[in-house]
C-alpha cells in the first residue's frame, strides 16, 4: 500500500487531459445491465473507461450493454452477481480478479459504484419480515460486504460511489423499509470515506430522486398521474430521466472532482 505522500504526488502529477476525461481508467458497476448503472456506464465509456458491470438475471441484456460499450471503442465485460448473497462475494472477488488479468493485463480497477438494487413498495403495517430482509441484504448488508471483498482489488487514489434514494431525506408512504436501507447506505458512506482516505480514495453517495426507469415496476415512468405529481414538486418541473443521473455520477468520478468526498 502506497503512503499519503505517494497518493497524493499521483494524484498532482495528472496531465491536463487526464482533468478532462477517465481515459484509461475502469469502472465496476453493480446492476450495470439496466436502469441507472446502464446509463453510467454508457457515460463512463463516453469518457474514456473501460466497464466491468455485473448483472442478476438478464445475461443478455448485459451482452447488449456490453456490445455498446464496444461500439464506443471501450473494452467491457458482464459479470453474474447476486448482490443478496454476501457468500458469493469472495468467489466473484476472485472472478474480477481473473477478468483484470486476462482482459486488462492489469491488478486493480479504479472506480466501484455501488448501484444494483430493487424496490419494494409495502406499508410499515404490511411489510413482511422477508420483505425486510431482502432489502437489507441488497442495499446495506451487500453494498458493506461486496466494498469490503473488493477493497484488496481497488487501486489508491481510486473512487467509490453508494447510490441513495431522494427517499432518505423526504418520507413517501409505503417505503419505509427501502429508505431506512438507504439511510443507512448515507452513514456508512461517510464511515467509507473516513476509513479510505488514508488510501486516497473518495468516497461519495447520490440520491437520485424520482427516475423514469423500470424500477419498482416501471412506476415513475409509466403510471402518469405519478410522474404528474412528482414533477410538479421539482425546480424543474419534470421527474428525472436516466442521463440526468448517468452524467452526475460520471462527474463525480471525474478527476475534477477529486477534492469532493462525503
Amino acid at each position: 500500500m502506497r503512503n499519503k505522500l505517494d497518493v497524493k504526488k499521483a494524484q498532482d502529477n495528472l496531465k491536463l487531459e487526464d482533468l478532462m476525461t477517465n481515459t484509461g481508467k475502469l469502472a465496476l458497476i453493480t446492476g450495470g445491465n439496466r436502469g441507472l448503472g446502464r446509463n453510467t456506464a454508457l457515460k463512463l465509456a463516453e469518457d474514456g473507461a473501460d466497464i466491468i458491470l455485473t448483472y442478476r438475471s438478464n445475461p443478455d441484456e448485459a451482452a447488449a450493454v456490453v456490445a455498446e460499450i464496444q461500439k464506443l471503442g471501450r473494452r467491457a465485460v458482464a459479470l453474474h452477481l447476486d448482490v443478496a448473497d454476501s457468500r458469493s462475494f469472495p468467489a466473484f472477488a476472485a472472478q474480477v480478479q481473473k477478468s483484470l488479468e486476462n482482459i486488462w493485463g492489469r491488478k486493480r480497477f479504479d472506480f466501484l459504484v455501488n448501484n444494483a438494487g430493487i424496490g419494494i413498495r409495502a406499508s410499515l403495517e404490511e411489510t413482511t419480515e422477508e420483505q425486510f430482509d431482502t432489502l437489507v441484504n441488497i442495499h446495506l448488508k451487500g453494498v458493506f460486504f461486496l466494498t469490503q471483498a473488493l477493497l484488496p482489488l481497488l487501486a489508491d487514489g481510486g473512487r467509490i460511489v453508494n447510490v441513495s434514494s431522494g427517499l432518505a431525506r423526504f418520507a413517501l408512504p409505503g417505503f419505509a423499509a427501502y429508505a431506512a436501507m438507504k439511510g443507512g447506505v448515507e452513514v456508512l458512506t461517510k464511515y467509507m470515506a473516513k476509513e479510505l482516505g488514508p488510501r486516497g480514495i473518495a468516497v461519495n453517495v447520490i440520491a437520485p430522486g424520482a427516475i423514469e426507469t423500470d424500477f419498482g415496476g416501471g412506476e415513475v415512468r409509466d403510471n402518469k398521474q405519478m410522474n404528474d405529481a412528482i414533477a410538479s414538486q421539482t425546480a424543474l418541473g419534470r421527474v428525472g430521466e436516466p442521463d440526468d443521473i448517468g452524467g452526475a455520477i460520471a462527474a463525480l468520478l471525474s478527476p475534477r472532482s477529486r477534492w469532493t468526498h462525503a
